[in-house]
């Protein structure tokens, strides 16, 4: 593998980066990991350099740097063709898939956030919200779980939009920001099951085991 091919992961193992990992492992191509601490080395010029913002993950692939888990995710599905991870730009699946995509990364993580801050919009207000309200977001994504057909969000396939909006349901469980329904559990119970999400798991947990989170 050439330099420019090469994935470089910035990561820490506590933090989003996690879903990333798993991308990476979904994709099944060598990458190098470097982790980085959130109040030194992920604050320093080097990585601002990368990511102005400071935050982890990123990806540097082809001599292209991608922020966020949901570019991430879809920057490699598309990269990686051969995975079988994302439908093609001809494929009616590819709709659905970019929807319920920015679905996760825009009104999903805003109310779930919002609602964890105590800062959702009050009702007379929620017309302003880009998510509307809290609810509306959480029986939009139970009907996209519920309607798809299949044990995946899109039917039979398994792809990205199950690595990013997956990790989500499943950290809501989690962490209780999201509702404990049949539907997300059931969901969740099958994404763990995948090879390729418990050794994301294991690798990170080993890294967190070892004490190395950053230097």
């Amino acid at each position: 593998m050439s330099q420019s091919d090469e994935i470089v992961f910035y990561t820490n193992p506590m933090s989003r980066g996690r879903i990333a990992r798993w991308m990476l492992e979904e994709i099944d191509q060598p990458y190098r990991t470097v982790v980085l601490d959130y109040g030194t080395t992920m604050k320093a010029s080097e990585y601002l350099a990368i990511n102005p913002m400071g935050k982890v993950p990123a990806i540097s692939h082809r001599g292209v740097v991608v922020t966020e888990c949901a570019a991430i995710c879809t920057w490699l599905a598309d990269a990686f063709p051969e995975a079988g991870l994302a439908p093609a730009l001809d494929d009616p699946a590819r709709g659905p898939y970019l929807r319920w995509m920015f679905f996760g990364a825009g009104p999903l993580e805003a109310a779930v956030t919002a609602k964890s801050l105590g800062l959702l919009a009050p009702a007379d207000k929620a017309g302003m919200a880009g998510y509307g309200s809290f609810d509306q977001v959480v029986d939009a994504l139970e009907n996209a779980v519920a309607s798809s057909g299949g044990p995946w969000l899109l039917g039979d396939r398994f792809s990205a939009l199950d690595v990013y909006l997956g990790s989500q349901i499943a950290w809501g469980l989690q962490f209780r920001s999201l509702p404990d329904r049949d539907l997300f559990k059931g969901y969740a119970a099958r994404l763990f099951q995948r090879p390729a999400a418990i050794r994301a798991r294991e690798i990170d947990d080993a890294l967190i085991a070892a004490g190395n989170t950053g230097s």
